[in-house]
């Protein structure tokens, strides 16, 4: 259920993100690109984003732990903008998905969609039972 609720947190996320032209970055709808599939690749690019910022999020997190000391933890954001680059060019191989900019643009798009997470996430998401004895 948590899994679910991340990746339409993150397909909306991702949705904000592609209406600041700004920023450079858009998703590419699958054949034959009506709302449907526009909705459903928002729901699938999101799901590869959760997956890659799962798996490989936390080994980058864990290896760049001391440059996370260094930099006071600005080197998380540009890991963030890495895993939505690396996000990008997943989906990018099918033909359909997320196309972003450049890397720094990525680096932008990715604190808003961080900020957007943890927004609709502190809301959205359940929370553990707590028994009052």
């Amino acid at each position: 259920m948590r899994f679910l609720i991340r990746v339409v947190i993150n397909a909306f996320a991702i949705w904000v993100v592609t209406l600041i032209p700004a920023l450079q970055v858009e998703v590419t709808a699958f054949a034959p690109g009506e709302m449907l599939q526009f909705v459903l690749t928002l729901l699938i690019i999101a799901a590869i984003f959760a997956v890659v910022n799962t798996i490989i999020g936390t080994v980058l997190k864990i290896v760049a732990f001391p440059l996370y000391i260094l930099t006071l933890g600005l080197i998380g954001l540009v890991i963030n903008g890495f895993l939505l680059w690396l996000t990008a060019w997943i989906t990018s191989g099918f033909g359909w998905g997320l196309t972003v900019g450049s890397f720094w643009w990525g680096v932008l798009a990715a604190i808003i969609i961080s900020i957007i997470n943890a927004v609709f996430g502190g809301i959205l998401r359940p929370q553990k039972n707590k028994r009052r004895d």
